[in-house]
């Protein structure tokens, strides 16, 4: 089951005036990045991005972005339960393209930015990473369209009931389509919750908690990773 692990006893965050960048300019930040990420016992493949908060901010959801890329995590996925980042995804993707280009440097492949439920994709710089911005719209409202379109096969005789299992309602599902399920869900505010961020995906995530993504720095971000490179995962068992 996904487990909450709670910021306190487990993290020293620093609410104001902390740094998001490290010391010693653009190019030695990249090197510890990556040096962190290699050192790191496992890194999630896929992430997630959980804000629970009122106000969300750009530039502090931009840095995050950017730390996951710079680690080597290679899928993003952004939410917010009002849905105000992917309403608002251009002037997201213009704040991380600003940080990537200060902390990344001009020296990162290109890659594709996908929204869910979007046909358009755009290019951005980046290393190795896709980012998906979601909303709650992608969530139960995604599995009851996925649940629509397979009881139209069935009325169609494409499919029968006895088709129905995980691997078809996955492939039904549009807003993760080609995303692996997120390994580790960083989620940010006071709600003990993750306020409808994909239900269906999150079985067997491991979720942490931190207090709030305001300010939020490298370290932060780090300890995070590091506490859930050390845990156990049982898959349920």
């Amino acid at each position: 089951c996904a487990l909450l692990a709670p910021a306190a006893g487990a993290f020293a965050f620093r609410k104001a005036g902390a740094a998001r960048r490290r010391p010693g300019g653009a190019v030695q930040g990249r090197q510890r990045w990556r040096s962190d990420g290699r050192a790191l016992q496992k890194l999630p493949v896929h992430m997630g991005l959980v804000v629970t908060e009122e106000e969300p901010s750009y530039a502090d959801m931009a840095s995050l972005v950017v730390w996951c890329m710079a680690v080597g995590i290679s899928y993003v996925s952004v939410y917010d339960h009002n849905g105000i980042f992917k309403r608002n995804n251009s002037r997201l993707m213009d704040e991380i393209l600003k940080q990537q280009q200060e902390l990344l440097g001009l020296d990162c492949s290109k890659y594709t930015v996908e929204f869910a439920n979007q046909d358009k994709a755009d290019q951005v710089l980046n290393c190795q990473s896709t980012l998906k911005v979601l909303s709650p719209e992608d969530g139960k409202a995604d599995i009851v369209k996925a649940a629509q379109n397979f009881c139209q096969l069935v009325a169609q005789q494409q499919r029968t009931y006895t088709d129905l299992d995980v691997n078809v309602l996955d492939n039904l599902l549009s807003s993760t389509n080609g995303f692996p399920d997120p390994d580790l869900v960083l989620k940010f505010g006071p709600v003990d919750s993750t306020l409808g961020f994909l239900p269906w995906h999150i079985r067997l995530t491991e979720i942490i908690s931190l207090p709030s993504h305001l300010n939020i720095s490298y370290e932060d971000f780090f300890s995070a990773l590091h506490h859930y490179a050390a845990c156990e995962q049982r898959w349920g068992k």
